[in-house]
C-alpha cells in the first residue's frame, strides 16, 4: 500500500472503468477528495459517483485543462485511462495544444504526453505514476488460468519479450502478437484491441498476445491495463495464451478475467519483472 497519502487527489480520467476502481481504491486508502477532470465524450458519467468535484471538458482544450488543474489546489495527481487514439487527429485543439503539439518533431505518447507533463509541474502538481492506489490489481508473478502455456506458447511469450524489447525506442509494440514463431502483428497507434483483431484475422486460431511495458516505459501516463473488453476481442480472435507482466500491469475485475480465461480455454500468465520466462 502506498505511504504518504495526499488528502486531495487529481484524478485525470479517462475512458472505461479504470478511473472508477483507481478512485474507489484511493478512497479507501484514505484519499479524502478526489477532484476528476472528466472528458466529454470519453469518460464514464459514473464518475460523478465517485469523485468530489468533476470539471468536464473537451480533449484538446489544453488552456481550460491547465487552469482547471490549478482551481483544483492539489498538489499531486493520476492520470487513469485512455483517450481514443483517433482523437488527436479529430478533436479541435486550442491555440496552446495547437503550439505545444508543433513544437514536438516526432509524435508519439512518449513525446507528446511528456510535454504535456512538463505544462502540468509547471504549475507545482505532481504527476504520480498511474499505478498509484492499484497495487491490488497487479498480478504477481506466475500462473494466473488453470491451463498452463505449451512449449510452442511459451517460445511464443519469450519471441514476443525479445521484441517488444527491441521496439522500444520506436514507441511501439507495448502489444505484440505470435503465432507459432511468427510475428503477426505489433501495436503501433491504434491501440491493443484494434491489433488484436487486426491479428486475428491474419493469424486464425491460437496465436499467442504479450502485452507489458516497453524499455524506458513511463509509468506516470500510460500501464497496460486488460479488462473484460480486451478479453472479449482475444475471444473473438481465437487467441490461445496472453501474457502480461507481473507488477506493471493492472488487470481490471482480475477474478472476471481468470473465470473468462478459464472458460475459453486460454493460457493467462503474469511474466517475472524483468525476465523473459513466466514465473
Amino acid at each position: 500500500m502506498n505511504t504518504n497519502i495526499p488528502e486531495s487527489l487529481i484524478l485525470i480520467a479517462g475512458k472505461d472503468a479504470y478511473p472508477l476502481l483507481l478512485a474507489e481504491s484511493a478512497r479507501m486508502q484514505g484519499v479524502k477528495h478526489i477532484f476528476a477532470v472528466a472528458f466529454k465524450g470519453e469518460t464514464r458519467r459514473e464518475i460523478e459517483r465517485v469523485a468530489d468535484e468533476v470539471r468536464w471538458l473537451h480533449v484538446g482544450a489544453l488552456v481550460p485543462f491547465l487552469a482547471t488543474l490549478k482551481e483544483s489546489g492539489a498538489t499531486q495527481a493520476v492520470m487513469a485511462g485512455q483517450i481514443t487514439p483517433s482523437n488527436i487527429f479529430n478533436v479541435r485543439l486550442d491555440k496552446q495544444a495547437m503550439e505545444l503539439l508543433k513544437a514536438i518533431k516526432v509524435r508519439n505518447a512518449h513525446t507528446v504526453f511528456g510535454a504535456l507533463i512538463e505544462k502540468i509541474e509547471e504549475l507545482g502538481i505532481t504527476l504520480c505514476p498511474a499505478s498509484r492506489f492499484m497495487e491490488a490489481h497487479m498480478p504477481e508473478p506466475g500462473l494466473l488460468s488453470r491451463r498452463a502455456p505449451t512449449e510452442q506458447e511459451q517460445a511464443d511469450i519469450e519471441l514476443g519479450l525479445q521484441l517488444v524489447k527491441g521496439t522500444s525506442e520506436f514507441e511501439i509494440g507495448q502489444t505484440v502478437v505470435i503465432k507459432e514463431g511468427i510475428i503477426i502483428a505489433v501495436e503501433a497507434f491504434e491501440g491493443t484491441d484494434h491489433t488484436i483483431r487486426r491479428a486475428g484475422k491474419v493469424g486464425g486460431t491460437g496465436s499467442v498476445v504479450v502485452k507489458v511495458p516497453k524499455s524506458g516505459h513511463d509509468m506516470r501516463f500510460d500501464i497496460p491495463v486488460v479488462g473484460t473488453k480486451t478479453f472479449k476481442v482475444l475471444k473473438r480472435a481465437k487467441v490461445s495464451c496472453l501474457a502480461v507482466q507481473a507488477r506493471k500491469s493492472i488487470l481490471l475485475e482480475k477474478k472476471k478475467l481468470i473465470a473468462l480465461a478459464d472458460a475459453m480455454d486460454m493460457a493467462f500468465v503474469a511474466v517475472e519483472q524483468n525476465r523473459e520466462t513466466i514465473g
